[in-house]
Order: C-alpha cells, then structure tokens, then sequence
C-alpha cells in the first residue's frame, strides 16, 4: 500500500486564482504589500496503485487537461521539489507551505472523489485534498511575515494543519479499532465546587441546580452516571436544545412595575399566536406552530408551506465557512423534517459584522478579521445551497463592530408540505433507521457550545465543534426521502442537528422510548466511542421510523440514489432510552427525567429606560445634504449586496418572480421576494426581514416593533396579502444571566406580542441564540469583553393569489406621481444619520399600529387595482436614501418638493430627508391613475411629493431652496463599491 501525491497547477497561461487571492488578502489584512504568493491544490491518494494508474487517475479524471497539469509520484518525492513554473518577480527563494484538513474534519472533495474512484474500479482506501503555496516576500523579508500569511489567509487552525516544507507522511490515518470501556462518572460525593468542575471540564455547561438535580436523580437510583448518559442529560438540557431561559421564570421589573412569568416565551410569543389563532377560528390559516421543526402554514388545497430561520452563530465565528456552510444545510432539512418532509422551496440568509475596514492590529486574540468572516460565511452559503439546487432569495446585511467576535449568520429555509403529511409519531416497533451521512468527530458537543459565551480559547477548545458540510449528500438524502415519504414508508422524520442522534433519537421517543444500538451507526473512520458516535453532529443525517414491513422497500429506494442506510434502533413502549454497543448497555435514562427533570431556572430581569437626549441634525445646506446622503447610501449597511447576492443561484427550481436585485439593469435592492413554488400555479409565495439592532441601544421595545414593522411592510412592498402574513423571531442577545441584559429581552419579546395581537400577525416558529459575547484578557491580564447589539431579525412569509400582480421598486416610467404614504416624526434616534454625524440619543422610531395597517391594506388594494407600479419602503437612510435608490434602480430622475409635506408633518428639511420612521412607502403611480389613488387612499397620511422624469439628476427641493441635485448614477457608483472585495 503507497501513499502517492497529486499535484494540481494552472496550466501555461491560466491564472493563478489560489495565489492572487492569497497577496490580495495579505494586503487588506496589513500582513505585506509585498507578497508574491504561488497556489495549487491537490490529492493525496492511498492504496494498491502503481504509477501509471495513478498518472491516469489524475490525467483523465482529478484535472482539467485544458485549463490544467499535473504532477504526480509517492510522497516526499523529488518531482515536487521544484518551485512553480513560468515568469517569476525578483527575490529571495521560495517558500514552500502545505494546507491539510486535521484528520477527522469532513472533506467534501475527498469523499465524492474516493467514491468516483472506487467506483471506475481503481484500488483506492483513502482520499485528503491539500492546498500547496510558494510564498516570498520582495526586497527584506522577513519569516514572520510567511508565518502570519499561512496561519491568518492560508489556513484556519479549528480545522486546517499548516506543514512547512515538503510533506513526509506515509500513510493517511483512518483511525483504529474501538475497544469497549463503560466510563463511569462518579457524581454522588462530589461538592458544589467539584461538581461545576466537572460541569466545565466535561464541556457540558450545566448550571449548579441542574448538576445538584442530576446528582440527586442518581442517588435515587443508587448508582453513577455513565459518560454517555450526563452527555445525553447536558445535550437535552442546553440552551440551545431547551431554550431554557426564554422558557423559564423571569421575574421583571421596569418602569411599570414587576411582572412575573412562569414561562415567558409561552406568555409572549405563543401566547400571540394562540389568541390569534382562537379569533381567527374557522378561518384559522395555521397549521402547526411552535411543535415541529418548522411552522407551516396553509397555501392551496393540495399545499401548506413551512418556514424556519436558524442561527449558526458561534461555529461561524470560529470557522466561518464550515460555520455557514452547515448552518443553512442545517436549516434546510428543518422543513425536511417537518411534517413527514416538506420539499424545500429557496433559502434565506442575514448576516451581522464588524466593519470590514476594522484595524487588523487591533483585533483581540482568537477572533478572525472581519473580512475573513465575510468572505468564509458567503462562501459557505453559497456552495451549499447552489449545490443543493435551492435558490437563496431574500435576505440583508448589517454591520456594527460589536459583532467582532461574535458575528450573526442566520439561515432560513422555505418549503412545500403536502396537506396530508403534516402529522407524524413513531409507533412501538417503529425501526430507528438513519439514513445520509457517517458519523465523526465533527461537531461534538455543538449544542452545548452553541450555548456559552466565545471566549479567546474558542478555537482551540472547541474547534470540534465545528463541521464542514457536503451538499451533495444531503441533496441524495432529499431526493430519496420525498419518494419515501410519498410511498408512505415511514411514520416519522426529524433531522440530526444540534445534538446528533441524542437529539433526535431522544425527541422522537419522548412519549414512547427507545433502544439504540450505536454500534450499528456507519462511522467516517475507526475508533469512535460510543459517546462520540451518540452525541456527534455530523452533518447530513435524518432519522425516520420506519415499521418494519417497510424496511425492504425503503433499503431500496436509498440504494438506487446511493443513499446510506442503516438500522441503529427500535421505538419500544418502555417510557426509557436505553443505549447499547455490542450488545452491552452504555446508558440508560427515564425519558420522563430527561424531558421535564431539569430544574426551572429562575431569573431577574430588569430594564431600566434611558433618559432621552435630544438629538437635532440642525440646518443643512445643499453640500451637507448631498455629502450626508451619498455617505449612507456608501456605508456598509445600507450599500449594494450585488458582490454577494451575485454569488447565489436565485434562479434555479426556476419560481422566482421578484429577485434580489430588480430594474432595468438589476440594480436595485428589493424589497422582498416572491417566488412561486409550484410552476403549474399563480400563487406564489413572499419571503422578506426586517432587523433594526442601533433602534436597541435606545429601547428594545421600539427596535422589535420597528422589526416586525419592517419586516411586514417590506413583504407589503411587492404585493403581499396583510391579512395572511406569518412571521417568525430569531433572537440573538449577550450575556442574560445580567438582570439588565435579560430585561432588555423581555421587553423585545412583550413588545413582540402587543404588535403581532394588534395586526393579528402570528408567529409561526422562532429560536433564540443567547450569550453572545467574546471575552478575553489583554496585555496587562485585564479582562475585556465585547457584547452584541440585542439583534432580533423578523422574518416574514406571506401570499399572493397571482404572481403577475407582485410590485417591484424601481420606478417604471417618466411623468408617473410620486407619492409618499405615512407619518414623519422627529424621530433620529438610532438612525444612520445620526451615526455617521456622530449624535446621539433622540427619539427612536415608533409603531403606530392601528394606523400603519390601515396603510397597508389600502396599499394591498392600490396594488391589486394597478393604482401603484413601484413601491419601496422608507427604512435606514430615510426618504433620500429611498428616492435615490428607485431611481438608480429603474434609471429614471425624480423631481420632489417637500414644502407642503413637511408643512403637515411639522418637521425641518433635515429631518424629512433623513428621519427613519417607520410605517411608511414611497409609491409610484401612473398620471392616469392619480385622481382614483388619492380617492383610495383618502383619510390617510399620503401626500403627491414630486414626478418621474427622463433626466438624470435626483432633485429635492423644499421651500424654494434646492436640498439636493446628484445625478442618479453617481449615488449609483457610490452605492455599488463598498463591498467590492466580497
């Protein structure tokens, strides 16, 4: 058995895309300007081979022969001693570096490679992909230089090992047989101090009362815990999995008063949605909320659709592709495992980062530049979902520096649920069978990390965590499970997410039981424990219950689409979970303790409101008008996403109907996405968010009212139906084991209920992702921490009945009215200009709930009567940022006059232009159509503020006096290039 290297370069002529990226990236990061970097990848191949098999191998199926050559021999060979061929800059000698995968990370590549050549018959045991570098520096180098650029661009320690020099193994490490040790964990005679010890060195992040609960419960029993059990109990129990401080009692106290909640989510969130859905009664469109994977919600007679928004927060920080990556692959199978598997239909995805201009020098220890973050997450997203075939169609972008060690990427999935599979329970009998991906070292312990703060040690401590995913596998697992699931092949479906089978063995036969045979599972290498094999987050994995008499039909399925299945288990009536390798039991657990034996927890929460400070933007002539809107409309924020929108396929399964980017030239930023799931039909379906993180630093209540604001008004935008809006809370928050942190929380989730009870919107589903802060110790030994904004994304599904009547925003033609809907108030606070002008405090933007919906459903019929042919909403920026983006969008000038406007909003020309108020639309409608408008809208705060024309300049005017005057291609430009490098 050899070891043989395959070397992958360009060929004569081709670029070199692996070096340029690596000195662009040495650049922006401040390593060197003077970096002259050479890449290739590779393979390295073990088995019977000789050197003219594996010479074929590379030649005929591992290279383009066009675009590529090859070199090939046995490690550590002679032929890969040469530095790179072709034109090289002067200086000294090359370095060589080697970038390898640690042993136990998934490797996509490697794995579909290995199964091609195994299957064209080459005698292949084992497949590792490598990236190769030659690295210098001009003029004086120095070796720290080379250093810094191999462990900050070229690799990534969670997951990636960097060698220097040629590479001298000789085998490739597939691991080594198991042998069975039951590890038990003596608990009884432990302190309360030795107990949290083991609580942290264990990774398993229990509180004291839950570690005295659990010692109790074994005392009881009159025996200790195994391993596998306390991980079985700290999985189950997590923040993550139990949600346990939203879920739990919090006593609060503001200004009000003290109110007391036995569960606070259930008194907020649910409690929003059950009011709704009893006055709805018989019209009642929910079809199961807050108890599967995903919400659903009816469509047409043959459909309901499902929605679910997760975060994949703290693996991205650490490893922001496999972070990324696996969390919108995550997400996916949410709705294929809902129900008994709905398809999925196109994705979602928001994100939160540091400025990509941060200092590098001045980074903390452990945390990644941000630049690198958005790079890695983007391409997570991108390859996932572009290789699964499901569009990415709807989502945004917000940057603060308090995201630096804590970046936010939430994923979110749709998809379509046939009517009579919605209900689901395995049966006694039921085979536990798991189907997909192997399991492996790859995110162990994942619920419980993603349930703690990110410290400096994050990366080397739980690097684990962290797993890289393989679309194409789950793509198979998709394919074969609709076809199961049509047959009628099993009762029961879930995911193996946070948790792996623990998870979903354990919330499977919550009300039944089960015995589980772990030495059963397929694993990805030798050596895996039992614990391992239990709680590993290997990605890719569903778990069904399969009655027996359907096993054979099933196990046929999977093999004709090369799916891997395997037999791990029974649901028994037993009322326990019982856990077995080679026929030995490892663990056993009362299911009843494991799903309602965890202690309560028991909160303070507190908010304290802040003062307000006035905040006045004060007289601003032409140039401070112009120079503050081209400076927001240039702010990260606010800026184009093309760079990254450009990456994901929006097209395929062929439904889309309004795009990310819409207009002439697809240029501007849309408002939502309307894609229609079933080509055969009209009906489509609406996906848009809304998120307003700065609104918090002034008052949590009014940042999620302006969420869910935002989020409705922007489905409104392209013609979403009011009356069948659903939305969903994703809450990502700091440290709420602070009474201040928490009260903030709580204010945002009773802020939630009072809008959804008043709009009768419901929420459908939602998570929340807690203790959001990176701490560390500096220079001198001092701790230092960094929180995140309280960031709640809303996002919102609705309907149209015909997708021919959706609305984009650009404007559509010359000498149409412009005409702006809702109430301007003096309302700075939070708002971009006040924080680029450097002014704080004001008052933050405000609900007014009974008036915006009227709003809303005047426009729903403006739009369904073809009253209005553009809409957009006013949101960062304001008014001049919303003028100027319809018209670089639809390449049209405007001319608006906003003297008689701000004469009946009582508000200065600054405030005008730039208050971020909520509740209001900027509409375009036909001269034809004005007089029947304005009949429409009568009674209600619309006012004509200026016209469509063929020019080339946005012009604002108030009072005589000229505001602003740029041409809309300018403002274009400026909106265009911030994120360029994405």
């Amino acid at each position: 058995m050899n070891l043989w290297q395959v070397d992958i370069r360009p060929a004569d002529g081709q670029p070199d895309s692996l070096g340029v990226a690596a000195e662009s990236a040495g650049r922006e990061l401040g390593i060197s300007d003077r970096l002259e970097v050479h890449g290739i990848h590779g393979f390295l191949l073990q088995g019977s081979l000789d050197a003219a098999n594996v010479s074929r191998m590379a030649r005929e199926y591992l290279a383009d022969p066009i675009a590529q050559r090859v070199e090939t021999g046995l490690v550590g060979s002679s032929a890969f001693a040469s530095e790179p061929a072709g034109e090289s800059r002067t200086g000294g000698p090359l370095q060589c570096v080697h970038v390898l995968l640690k042993p136990g990370v998934m490797d996509p590549v490697a794995q579909s490679t290995l199964g091609m050549l195994k299957g064209l018959g080459f005698s292949v045991e084992e497949v590792r992909t490598f990236r190769k570098y030659w690295i210098r520096e001009q003029g004086a180098s120095d070796p720290q230089v080379i250093l810094r650029l191999a462990n900050r661009v070229l690799s990534n320690d969670s997951i990636e090992q960097v060698i220097h020099g040629p590479l001298k193994l000789d085998k490739l490490s597939i691991g080594s047989p198991y042998e069975l040790q039951v590890t038990k964990v003596p608990i009884d005679r432990l302190s309360d101090t030795e107990l949290m010890a083991l609580s942290k060195s264990g990774q398993l992040y229990f509180s004291l009362p839950e570690m005295q609960t659990i010692q109790g419960y074994y005392r009881e029993l009159g025996k200790e815990p195994t391993d596998i059990e306390l991980e079985t109990i700290a999985q189950t129990w997590s923040e993550h999995c139990s949600h346990k401080t939203l879920g739990g009692r919090i006593q609060y106290r503001d200004e009000h008063g003290t109110r007391q909640f036995t569960s606070m989510l259930k008194e907020t969130i649910f409690a929003a949605t059950k009011q709704i859905r009893q006055d709805l009664g018989a019209d009642d469109w929910c079809i199961s909320v807050f108890k599967d994977n995903a919400g659903v919600v009816a469509f047409d007679d043959q459909h309901h659709v499902v929605f679910k928004v997760e975060t994949h927060n703290h693996p991205s920080a650490i490893e922001p592709y496999g972070g990324a990556n696996t969390g919108l692959g995550g997400v996916i199978r949410d709705p294929l495992g809902t129900g008994l598997g709905a398809k999925p239909i196109c994705s979602t995805d928001v994100f939160c980062f540091a400025s990509p201009n941060f200092p590098p020098e001045q980074l903390p220890p452990g945390v990644l530049h941000p630049r690198r973050v958005i790079n890695g997450v983007v391409a997570g997203v991108r390859d996932y979902g572009n290789r699964m075939g499901i569009p990415t169609v709807n989502g945004a972008v917000y940057f603060d520096d308090r995201y630096l060690g804590n970046p936010l990427v939430y994923c979110g999935n749709a998809g379509l649920l046939p009517v009579d599979k919605v209900d689901k329970q395995p049966k006694a009998g039921d085979w536990i069978v798991a189907i997909g991906g192997r399991t492996g070292r790859d995110g162990i312990h994942g619920a419980t990390f993603s349930s703690v703060e990110l410290t400096s040690e994050s990366e080397s401590i739980s690097g684990g965590s962290v797993q890289i995913g393989n679309a194409i596998t789950e793509k198979m697992v998709l394919d074969v499970l609709l076809q199961a699931r049509d047959e009628g092949l099993y009762n029961a479906v879930t995911d193996c997410g946070a948790g792996g089978f623990s998870s979903a063995v354990g919330e499977m036969g919550e009300e039944l039981g089960a015995e589980v045979w772990l030495d059963r599972a397929p694993v990805k290498y030798q050596g895996l424990s039992y614990t391992e094999i239990w709680i590993s987050e290997a990605q890719e994995r569903m778990v069904l219950a399969v009655p027996p008499v359907h096993l054979a039909r099933f196990e046929k399925l999977c093999k004709n689409e090369d799916v891997e299945l395997a037999v791990i288990g029974k649901f028994v009536p037993t009322g326990n979970l019982r856990l077995m390798y080679e026929q030995t039991e490892v663990g056993s657990l009362s299911m009843e303790f494991l799903h309602s034996g965890r202690p309560p927890v028991v909160r303070q929460a507190v908010y304290e409101p802040k003062a307000q400070k006035p905040c006045e933007l004060g007289p601003m002539d032409r140039t401070a008008s112009e120079n503050l809107l081209e400076r927001i409309l240039s702010h990260p924020t606010v800026a184009s996403k093309h760079c990254i929108i450009r990456q994901y396929d929006h097209e395929v399964q062929g439904g889309s109907v309004v795009k990310p980017l819409v207009g002439p030239s697809c240029m501007g930023p849309s408002d939502a996405s309307v894609v229609r799931p079933k080509l055969e039909s009209r009906r489509a379906v609406v996906l848009a968010c809304g998120m307003n993180p700065r609104f918090g630093d002034l008052d949590p209540y009014h940042m999620a009212t302006s969420a869910i604001d935002e989020a409705v008004r922007n489905a409104i935008c392209v013609g979403a139906k009011p009356d069948r809006l659903a939305i969903l809370d994703n809450f990502c928050w700091g440290n709420t084991d602070r009474p201040e942190t928490l009260g903030s929380l709580v204010r945002a989730a009773i802020a939630c209920y009072d809008l959804a009870i008043e709009w009768k919107t419901p929420f459908i589903s939602g998570k929340d992702s807690l203790n959001n802060e990176f701490t560390w110790f500096d220079a001198q030994g001092k701790k230092e921490s960094i929180a995140i904004p309280c960031s709640l994304l809303i996002s919102a599904i609705g309907q149209i009945d015909d997708a021919s009547q959706a609305v984009t925003m650009d404007l559509k033609q010359a000498g149409n009215a412009l005409y702006l809907i809702g109430v301007t108030r003096n309302e700075l606070g939070g708002s971009h200009a006040a924080m680029l002008l450097g002014k704080e405090g004001g008052a933050v933007p405000t609900v007014d709930a009974a008036l915006a919906m009227r709003c809303y459903q005047r426009v729903h019929q403006a739009i369904l009567k073809r009253h209005i042919v553009s809409c957009h909403d006013l949101s960062e920026g304001g008014l001049a940022v919303a003028l100027s983006e319809m018209a670089f969008a639809g390449e049209l000038g405007v001319q608006v006059d906003l003297t008689s406007y701000r004469a009946s909003n009582f508000v200065d020309p600054s405030v005008a232009l730039f208050s971020e108020s909520n509740s209001r639309l900027l509409v375009e409608v036909p001269a034809t159509q004005a007089l029947a408008f304005e009949s429409l809208m009568s009674e209600l705060p619309v006012q004509r503020i200026g016209t469509v024309n063929p020019g080339p300049m946005v012009c604002i005017e108030s009072d005589g006096q000229t505001l602003i005057d740029v041409p809309w291609t300018r403002l274009r430009e400026l909106w265009r290039s911030p994120l360029d490098f994405a």
